[in-house]
């Protein structure tokens, strides 16, 4: 019994940090916010990983019509939609949120940015992991779409309304429809 007490707090307790470090994050970034308090209460993409981080914990926890029921009310409040199963690691920020479609076994690394528009999907062509991989550091801008299970290694960098198709290595700058890395001299 006090195990599983431990284990309760302890999940809280990483829920706190991880939201005070997005909240540090955004502060930092964005040159609009004023407050740490107007970024807890006003800004749609800290909601959302709230949202998510708690659907997160039911759906590891095989709760799944729980787990769903919030991230669809966390859609319907913020326009961003992060299925359950999706991994994200700490740091995300999701820049003018509206639109964001996060799906089911996307991975996204520490200090992403991610801006309106985007989609992590899948292409429809595979079974078990189907939905894209974001290393750290890596920006997204808006409209992109990441499509299938390819892997975006650390501190690349995506252009807006790019169709990424393939995997590219780290340091990449991919553009264009379908996108190509217009960084291969630095790579």
């Amino acid at each position: 019994m006090v195990e599983k007490n431990i284990y309760r707090y302890y999940i809280l307790i990483q829920l706190i940090k991880d939201l005070c470090y997005n909240i540090q994050r955004t502060y930092k970034y964005d040159p609009a916010a004023h407050s740490k308090i107007e970024i807890l209460l006003l800004y749609p993409h800290i909601k959302a990983l709230i949202f998510y981080r708690i659907a997160h914990w039911f759906w590891m926890h095989h709760c799944y019509f729980l787990a769903r029921f919030h991230s669809n009310l966390a859609r319907r409040i913020t326009g961003i939609e992060i299925h359950p199963g999706a991994c994200i690691g700490k740091g995300l920020i999701i820049d003018h949120g509206m639109g964001v479609v996060i799906g089911e076994t996307s991975i996204i690394g520490n200090d992403c940015i991610i801006y309106h528009g985007v989609t992590l999907g899948g292409n429809g062509k595979e079974q078990n992991k189907r939905h894209p991989t974001l290393g750290n550091r890596i920006i997204v801008g808006a409209g992109a779409k990441i499509l299938g299970n390819i892997t975006i290694e650390d501190d690349s960098k995506i252009g807006a309304n790019a169709v990424v198709l393939t995997s590219c290595v780290k340091n990449s700058v991919m553009v264009g429809i379908p996108a190509t890395n217009k960084n291969k001299h630095r790579s």
